[in-house]
Parts: C-alpha cells; sequence; structure tokens
C-alpha cells in the first residue's frame, strides 16, 4: 500500500478549514463590537458555540459520519462550512449569527472526525506517524496564518472580506475531494443511530481502555496549551511577549513533525505521548522556580509538541476498525472542546486565588494526570 500524499494534504487542507471556523472569529473578535454593540457579553458566544456542540455532540459525530460514510459527511460538512461562511459575510443579525455558528459547530465536527479517520485509512502503516502527526498540526497551522493573513485583510476590506475568503476555501476543498475522494479502503458496517445508540456508544467509548484512550489524554493536553497561551502573557518580559507567543506554537509544530515523527518510527504512539507529559510536567515546574523564563517557554511547547501530533496517532494503533476510529476521533473531538472551555478559567482561578506560583503547579497536575490516564488505560489493555 502506497500513501497518497497530495490526498492526504488535501484532508490536512480541509482541517485547516475547520479550525479556521474557530480562529476567523477569535482574531477578530475585538472588532465584533463594533457591528453588535448590543451583544454585550452575549458575544462571547460567537466564539464559544462551535465548542459548546463540540462537547455535547462528539461522540454522537463519531456516529453519523459513520453512518452516513467518511467522504461523503466531510463533503457535505466542507459544503455547510462555506454556506454558513458566505451567510455570515451578510453580517446578519445577532440571533442569526448565533444559529449559523451552532450549525458551523456541526461542520466543524464532523470534519475532524471524518478527516483524520480517512487520512488512518488511505497511510500506508509506516507512514501513519507522519501523516497523523501533519493532521495534529492543524489548529496551530490555522491560527497563524490567520493571524498573519486574517487580520490585515479585514483591515483592508472588513470582516465580510474574511468570512468570504472562508467561504471560497471551503468550498474549494470540497471540490476537490469530491472528485479526489473515490476509492477509499472498505468502512464497515454502518452503525444504529438513535437515542440508545448514542447512549451505549458513550458507555462503550469511555469504558474502552483503546477507543476511550486517546481522548483521556488530549483532555489534559487541550486544557493546558490553551490556557496557558492564554494567561502567561502579562507574565513575560514585554520586549520578549510577542516573540514568545508567536514562537510557541511553531516549536509546538516543529517538535511535532520532526522529534515526535522520529519517536514515532522507534516507539508507540502512547509511549510518546507519554513522554511528552512528562516533559511538559518538568518544564512546568521550571516554570514555577524561574516565572516567565523564555527557555522554559520553548521547552514547554516543544514538549507539548510531542502529545500534539502522537495524540492522533494512537487512534489507529489502538482501534482496527474504521467505525472504532471514528468513535475515537469523535470522543478526542469532545474531550478537545471540553478541555478548551474548562483550561482558561480554571487557571484564571487559581491566578486569581494563588498568583502566578500557582498557574504552573495545576497545569503540571493537569500534565501528570494526563501521564496518569495513558499508563492506566495501558495497564487495563494489557491486562486484557
Amino acid at each position: 500500500m502506497k500513501t497518497p500524499f497530495p490526498l492526504i494534504f488535501a484532508l490536512w487542507g480541509a482541517g485547516l478549514g475547520s479550525a479556521a471556523q474557530y480562529g476567523k472569529v477569535s482574531v477578530v473578535y475585538d472588532t465584533l463590537p463594533e457591528i453588535y454593540p448590543e451583544a454585550g457579553a452575549t458575544l462571547g458566544f460567537v466564539v464559544s458555540l462551535v465548542g459548546v456542540v463540540g462537547i455535547i455532540f462528539g461522540v454522537v459525530a463519531g456516529l453519523v459520519v459513520a453512518r452516513v460514510r467518511y467522504r461523503r459527511a466531510l463533503i457535505w460538512a466542507l459544503w455547510v462550512g462555506a454556506g454558513m461562511s458566505a451567510f455570515q459575510a451578510l453580517l446578519p443579525g445577532l440571533p442569526l449569527l448565533l444559529a449559523s455558528r451552532v450549525v458551523e459547530g456541526a461542520s466543524h465536527l464532523a470534519i475532524v472526525v471524518a478527516a483524520p479517520t480517512l487520512i488512518a485509512q488511505l497511510s500506508a502503516p509506516k507512514d501513519r506517524g507522519l501523516t497523523l502527526s501533519l493532521w495534529g498540526t492543524f489548529f496551530g497551522v490555522a491560527f497563524a496564518v490567520l493571524s498573519l493573513f486574517g487580520r490585515p485583510l479585514v483591515a483592508g476590506w472588513g470582516i465580510p472580506a474574511l468570512f468570504i475568503a472562508h467561504a471560497v476555501y471551503m468550498a474549494v476543498f470540497a471540490i476537490y475531494l469530491s472528485i479526489s475522494l473515490k476509492r477509499l479502503p472498505p468502512e464497515g458496517p454502518q452503525p444504529t443511530v438513535n437515542l440508545r445508540q448514542i447512549l451505549r456508544d458513550h458507555v462503550t467509548i469511555y469504558r474502552s481502555p483503546s477507543i476511550g484512550a486517546p481522548a483521556a489524554g488530549w483532555f489534559f493536553y487541550t486544557f493546558c496549551f490553551v490556557s496557558i497561551l492564554t494567561v502567561l502573557p502579562p507574565y513575560l518580559a514585554p520586549e520578549l511577549r510577542n516573540m514568545i507567543l508567536a514562537a510557541m506554537p511553531i516549536v509546538s509544530i516543529i517538535v511535532s513533525m520532526t522529534l515526535g515523527v522520529w519517536l514515532l518510527g522507534r516507539i508507540p504512539a502512547v509511549q510518546v505521548v507519554e513522554l511528552g507529559f512528562g516533559a511538559s510536567a518538568l518544564c512546568l515546574v521550571w516554570l514555577w522556580a524561574a516565572p516567565g523564563a523564555p527557555l522554559a517557554c520553548l521547552a514547554l511547547a516543544a514538549a507539548l509538541g510531542l502529545v500534539q501530533g502522537s495524540s492522533f496517532a494512537t487512534v489507529p494503533q489502538l482501534n482496527d476498525t474504521a467505525s472504532s476510529q471514528a468513535q475515537s476521533n469523535g470522543a478526542m473531538a469532545q474531550m478537545g472542546n471540553l478541555g478548551n472551555t474548562l483550561g482558561t478559567p480554571v487557571i484564571a482561578a487559581v491566578l486569581l486565588g494563588f498568583g502566578y506560583a500557582g498557574m504552573p503547579i495545576v497545569a503540571a497536575i493537569a500534565c501528570l494526570l494526563g501521564l496518569c490516564a495513558h499508563l492506566i488505560l495501558g495497564r487495563i489493555r494489557n491486562r486484557g
């Protein structure tokens, strides 16, 4: 079996579009009050609704995507995403904008379940570490691109221009993938989708030491990474602040695609994730001892980079069938959104109560819990 790398890159490109469903609003959030002055605190839901949909329906997405088939679900999700961005470019009233973000949340979920499942199915076993590490970079790359080009586009042409650009991007990938994704490996039987099956699926996933393991670790990763990037800036030297904040996601991606891929060719993905969590905890102790130290920040980003790509590589290593991989990817979407949602408020509350010293300690505990979760689930798998 030979890996079709152009198709893999196209699926990764679809993932960039799904990450931009978050990022396109995040990068222009400070300008939205000018358009919706009456919104007040409600405006926060314009960003968070996509994540809330993921928390509630992450596992459901795994079932639905497997039911409608991965190619069809992915292409329809891209078209829906394109349509919602085109609609948002009209700058509708706030209730309609919020409704469109709920629909966009469903589109986002379908993409982040279908695309990595297809990547795992299409990749030769020897290339899966590389291709799934590439997939693991989609959020960081999308946010970097939007920061570099999205804000200048809005400054020159207004918010609608950014939404239209995103709509065109999603439509282009929908067309390309509808043409290119013709021959696919067998996808297994179609699952039944009803309330009883949905509840049963949640129990099956989170009781399984194989299906639920990637999501267990992913929760603690997202809890740490997003919250640290959010609350760390005031504790960095002002003259280095922007450079460090820009460098941390880039360092994380570089380490994931170099050292992470090299390790994945030599040891199981779960062990790479465990190594990343352990190293991250040590780096957070360093940050506790040397508040705001630039090298400690970059070392932490590098350690978390090992967790980033390798977590997606654990999915096909622990789950043989397309349907169980879709379930696992759906659980990762659910736990990732939960970690993103809880991480910043919890760390911010710790900062208010205990000052800077509390932040690296709580984050280090989260990393150790991620390590322990994988170690415990690994022992259960070995015993089974």
